[in-house]
């Protein structure tokens, strides 16, 4: 399977699984959040299929996230601001086995979960995030860098707990098989669908994905209002409906400070957080594992970055030593060729 198809499935599924035909502006990625491309226009469907899906028909997915033994005080922090963010996201406790990877499986099985998020950590200080379509795939395996929490950051924004984010894309995901594949992997996982039962009817934040240096950049802003007649008044946090989308597409994942009609209230993005950066190691045509379809050439892993660091060290030492024996040896020859000192204290008061 290649990834075309394996993106050609993904958005199949998503089309047959649509909330609601007559949804806003702001279209929901994955039939449940909503996702948007560029500056927070609607994502249309890879494959077009699901036009003539029955409008009953609800998309129900739901996310299993779970981490491994040894996950540090950052990675656990990282994790739960992720459970407050989604709302449909179930977590579980720590996987003991990081070999058995296909436990993942069954443990989505057991709590009615299709997608999945686990967190591996390695030697106290390496993260690694998987995304996995359960049961069947595909699944992407990724480098954690960069982590900030929001308790370490202490950013302004703030969102209601439980509500829907618009999960935005920028318009760098459309250009390679890879990231398309990954586009619709983030658009089922991070947006919340409308079925979710801790779900509150608001969508007052987003969910950016940027892609920069071959890397995931990943960020969340709350949507704030200001009354352009009364701009010292406190901001009211807004909450998106379909006749209050079209206030969006001025912001797309930065500040936007733009006035807009007269009497129309001013949109604009404060960061609340979390942010961390993702390289992409391996995407595999099944579910935590499989066949390869794409692997990252130009990844290093840290484990080697660690000891090439080392081997510099090693090599400046191994210059330095060198260095000194070259001295002790310039000494001893000029010693042999000069002799001794007939005048030398061990001479005269010998």
């Amino acid at each position: 399977m290649s990834m075309l198809k394996a993106t050609a499935e993904l958005a199949k599924a998503k089309g047959k699984k649509r909330a609601d035909p007559s949804a806003s502006a702001v279209s929901t990625s994955a039939g449940g959040g909503a996702a948007a491309s560029g500056s927070a226009s609607a994502s249309a469907d890879a494959t077009g299929a699901g036009a003539d899906a029955p409008a009953d028909k609800r998309r129900k997915d739901k996310v299993l996230l779970l981490s491994s033994r040894g996950v540090t005080q950052r990675m656990r922090h990282l994790i739960n601001d992720l459970e407050a963010l989604l709302p449909h996201v179930k977590k579980d406790s720590k996987l003991d086995s990081k070999s058995s990877l296909h436990l993942i499986n069954e443990l989505a099985d057991l709590h009615s979960c299709n997608n999945a998020l686990y967190f591996e950590a390695r030697r106290h200080e390496d993260l690694y995030l998987w995304l996995a379509r359960t049961p069947n795939g595909p699944s992407v395996k990724c480098h954690v860098q960069n982590v900030h929490t929001m308790d370490e950051l202490k950013m302004t924004g703030n969102c209601l707990k439980g509500s829907r984010g618009v999960v935005v894309f920028d318009g760098r995901w459309d250009a390679r098989e890879e990231h398309r594949l990954l586009k619709e992997m983030f658009s089922h996982i991070f947006s919340v669908p409308r079925t979710s039962r801790r779900l509150k009817p608001f969508i007052d934040h987003i969910l950016l994905f940027s892609l920069l240096d071959n890397r995931i950049w990943f960020r969340v802003f709350q949507i704030i209002e200001k009354d352009p007649l009364n701009p010292n008044a406190p901001a009211s946090s807004a909450s998106l409906s379909a006749s209050a989308s079209a206030s969006l597409s001025g912001a797309s994942g930065k500040k936007s400070g733009k006035t807009g009609k007269a009497g129309a209230p001013v949109t604009s993005l404060v960061e609340i957080g979390p942010r961390f950066v993702l390289s992409p190691i391996r995407i595999f045509e099944g579910s935590m594992g499989g066949p390869t379809v794409f692997a990252n050439e130009e990844y290093v892993s840290p484990a080697a970055t660690r000891a090439s660091a080392k081997r510099a060290q090693g090599d400046k030492y191994r210059a330095r030593k060198a260095t000194q024996q070259d001295r002790e040896d310039r000494r001893k020859r000029h010693r042999d060729d000069v002799g001794d000192d007939e005048l030398a204290r061990a001479r005269v008061f010998a």
